[in-house]
This record gives C-alpha cells, structure tokens and sequence, in this order.
C-alpha cells in the first residue's frame, strides 16, 4: 500500500512560452504533489477520475513513468479531463482553465478506496478539490474522515482559487478541513485572504489553533516558516534565476511531506523541500522542472 495517498483533480497543461508557441505538459495540483514525493523516493497513490481522452491517457502514462500508482484513477468513457493555460508576464504567471464537468469534478464518495486511505500511512488533499464540485468536497471531507478514524496523518494545503468559489465560501468550508488536519501547508498569499491575518507567525498560531500540529507556511522569494506548535522558525529563500514559478508551492509540498515521511524531521524536510521548490522555478511546467532526490 501506498505510504501517501493523495486525492484531486489532475490536469493538463500548455505553457505558453516566450516565441509564442506552448509547451504542452502536466498539471493539477494534487498530481503535482505527487510526482514530487515520488521523485523523492516514496511510495505514493493518487485518487481521482479522468476522462477517456488522449489527456487522460497522456496523465496514466506519466503516473506510471514517475512511479506513481494509479490504480485507484478511474478512466470514465464519454467524460472529459481538464486543462489548463499558463500565460506569464512582468506579474508573474497567471493560469486560464478549461475543466468545468471533468471527469474529476464528478468524483464522489462512492469512488474512494476506504482500503487504500486506511492503510496509508498518510493522505494528502487540497482546496482546489474543495472548490471544484460539491461532490468532490463530500468525497474529501469523507476520505479525511476515513484517514482520521485510521489514525492516518491528514496533510492539506488551502490552495485558495477564487475564481472556483467565494472567499467566505473558501474560508468557512476549508476552516472546517482544517479543524481535522495534522499537517498544514498554506502559502502566504491564500493564507492572508483566508485567515484575515497579515503576519505569518499570527497565521501560524491560528491554524494551530485550529488543532492543527505542523504548520508549514510558505512565503514565496522569502522561503518558509515552520512550526510544530513551539517555536517558528523561518528559512530563508533560496536565490535562483526563476522563469516559472508554476507548481512551486505544489514541490514544495511533495518534497515536504516525503521528507517528512522518511525520518519525522520537520525542519529538515522544510529545508529540502524550500530549496527543491525555488529549482523549480528555473524551468518551464509544473511537473518536469521538479527536481529528483539525488539532485538536492
């Protein structure tokens, strides 16, 4: 079984790239996350429906390169996989979907593999799949409920996009995730429109409060600060020449909880997991410019 088990909607993705021309890759921000871990040496399984489409086929055959078991990815006839545009300027990158009614958005409880979550040793989920459909928000709060009655760690990154659904929607729905989770992964931004908050140790403190015993907050540039409910401690960022930051706060992620996984180490995995995040930036795509265990 799976040692992480991770469930959302994953995505392809054409990155539009500075002669004009996009550059057709891989995306969804759980898939991501996944990848990482497994690129980090951990046995990982992702939970989710794509469609019979040359995407989803496209996203079987990635999982099985990187290691990654899909045997709990449904590939639905007749239904579509999504995807996604990235498109940068001198703000940075900014993403334009095409997933409304994807496979993946109509994922419900009856879909979850109660086996596989109980057995892992960790479960992973995001608040993209909270905003996408209202199925696949029941199908996450059911899977973290299973997680927690098998005393499995719960893992969860706010993932805030507005464009899915209201903010006081995000903010009272993901707060309740939260109350359930162990690990938190907020980026800075997402958490200061969430919480209300602006200073990242008040942030910290309000999702321990939460109930929550490991916060890692990421700051972007500026690195991370790390908690597991004594003192903050905040790494600094590491500089890179960054191109695209897509994906950043999803390696960031994989890395994290991989590394954490392995020895329990908190700071340690925060280390590895924030300079894996910036390499990251310094190709194009979310998912080929994850940098693998024995280049960090």
């Amino acid at each position: 079984m799976s040692a992480l088990i991770c469930l959302g909607e994953p995505l392809c993705e054409l990155n539009a790239q500075p002669d004009g021309s996009f550059r057709a890759g891989f995306g969804g921000d759980v898939s991501n996350v996944a990848i990482a871990a497994a690129r980090q040496g951990v046995d990982v399984g992702l939970i989710s429906r794509v469609g019979d489409d040359p995407f989803g086929r496209d996203l079987c055959q990635l999982w099985q390169r990187e290691g990654v078991s899909a045997d709990h990815v449904k590939v639905v006839p007749g239904q579509e996989t999504g995807i996604y545009f990235v498109f940068h300027d001198a703000e940075g990158h900014h993403f334009v979907y095409r997933r409304k009614g994807s496979a993946a958005s109509q994922m419900t409880a009856d879909d979850l593999p109660d086996d596989a979550i109980a057995k892992a040793r960790m479960f992973y989920s995001s608040g993209i799949g909270l905003g996408v459909s209202s199925c696949l928000r029941d199908a996450t709060f059911q899977a973290v409920a299973t997680a927690r009655k098998n005393n499995v760690a719960v893992a969860f990154d706010p993932n805030l996009r507005t464009a899915l659904w209201s903010l006081e929607q995000a903010r009272s729905v993901t707060h309740d995730l939260m109350q359930c989770c162990d690990i938190a992964l907020p980026g800075l931004d997402d958490a200061r429109q969430l919480t209300g908050l602006h200073n990242p140790e008040d942030i910290i403190a309000f999702y321990h409060d939460l109930g929550v015993k490991i916060v890692a907050l990421t700051l972007g540039a500026d690195g991370v600060s790390v908690s597991g409910g004594d003192d903050v401690v905040t790494i600094p960022g590491t500089p890179v020449q960054a191109k695209d930051a897509t994906g950043a706060g999803d390696c960031f992620n994989g890395l994290f909880l991989a590394n954490y996984l392995r020895d329990g180490d908190i700071l340690n995995a925060a280390k590895i997991a924030n300079s894996g995040a910036a390499l990251s930036t310094t190709g194009y795509g979310a998912v080929d410019s994850i940098p693998f265990n024995h280049t960090l």
